[in-house]
């Protein structure tokens, strides 16, 4: 059986994202059962499996893992539109299948891993989530520019998410990514605030798009 090659890209990331959510939830999950990891330990994992994706799927499918990411980088003119919509069906039936793991193996602790605002102050969530996906956005796209050191992008993207989860994980959950949102409220049936996690995420990422190109044209300018 011949498999197209979108098939193919799609396929890595259900499977990526299904490790990032698997593992990073888990991770929130474990520690409500047993205090072992702290927010320390749970942003390592954050970190690790992200770094661990993008060496793992990064040259089949971009290793986007997030919608937020995709959207941003068909604005930015370096992905196929006909590829957004699959990429993110992808994405979120990734971490919809995670979730279910995750619930079925260590059960309905902390809502399944969801993101939710500390003290329900939804506004702080919000401007955090933007601020955090901009410094992961603007990470990757550092990171795959062209004249970067690509060997070391999976390292970088792992670096900011496992920063980002450690300050940000506190106040807001550090989602910086819909999909890693939408699996755990569907399973724990706690969609509180959920809108802050599509949209903090997307403006963010869209900055990002946006600074970055001041950047280029700066330095255009010089050279």
């Amino acid at each position: 059986m011949k498999i197209n090659n979108l098939t193919k890209k799609c396929f890595a990331e259900f499977i990526g994202t299904f490790a990032l959510v698997f593992a990073g939830t888990g991770a929130v999950v474990v520690n409500a059962q047993t205090n072992a990891l702290g927010q320390v330990g749970i942003a390592l994992v954050f970190g690790f499996v992200v770094a661990v994706v993008v060496y793992s799927i990064g040259h089949i499918s971009g290793a986007h893992i997030n919608p937020a990411v995709t959207l941003a980088l068909f604005l930015d003119n370096k992905f196929i539109k006909k590829e957004v919509i699959p990429y993110i069906v992808s994405q979120l039936l990734g971490a919809v299948a995670a979730s279910i793991l995750v619930l079925a193996v260590l059960g309905n602790n902390a809502y399944i891993g969801a993101t939710l605002p500390k003290d329900n102050n939804y506004m702080q969530s919000f401007y955090l989530e933007i601020v955090l996906t901009f410094f992961l956005m603007f990470a990757i796209l550092g990171s795959t520019d062209g004249k970067a050191y690509k060997q070391f992008g999976g390292l970088a993207i792992g670096f900011v998410v496992g920063l980002d989860a450690m300050f940000g994980g506190p106040i807001s959950g550090a989602s910086m990514n819909p999909a890693r949102s939408f699996g755990p409220a569907l399973l724990s049936g706690n969609f509180s605030y959920h809108w802050v996690y599509w949209l903090a995420p997307i403006i963010g990422a869209l900055i990002a798009v946006y600074a970055y190109r001041l950047m280029q044209i700066k330095r255009a300018g010089v050279e």
